[in-house]
């Protein structure tokens, strides 16, 4: 029992590749991005970890200084016809985000279980 119970010393790190923050074995979310209720190795009770929109703000400035950026730097460089702009950038934006949008997630809610904004058992 004390081993399931066992704190990880490192839960934003553990919860950020999508496992427990308490024990860092469990899984943290059941779907992509759907925190399931409790974990299935310590039994932690996840309902009351909720990231609510703070990932997206940051993935947002994130994602948008990236692809402002390079965008600026490909007109700059090649310029090319606005079609190309229009065809290049929207699948960037979709996979930056989706890709960065679960590790952010997992990391506010590592950071809620670490400095106990819920209650930890």
């Amino acid at each position: 029992m004390a081993e399931t119970r066992a704190q990880t010393k490192r839960p934003i790190l553990s919860a950020i590749i999508g496992r427990c923050p308490r024990c860092g074995r469990g899984h943290l979310f059941v779907g992509f991005l759907a925190v399931g209720e409790a974990c299935d190795h310590c039994g932690l009770n996840l309902g009351g970890h909720d990231a609510a929109d703070g990932p997206a703000v940051f993935i947002m400035l994130i994602v948008g200084f990236i692809v402002a950026g390079l965008a600026l730097w490909v007109e700059l460089v090649f310029q090319p016809p606005t079609w190309v702009h229009m065809v290049i950038w929207p699948p960037v934006i979709t996979v930056l985000s989706l890709g960065a949008l679960r590790p952010f997630k997992g990391a506010f809610i590592g950071a809620q279980y670490k400095y106990r904004s819920v209650d930890r058992e």
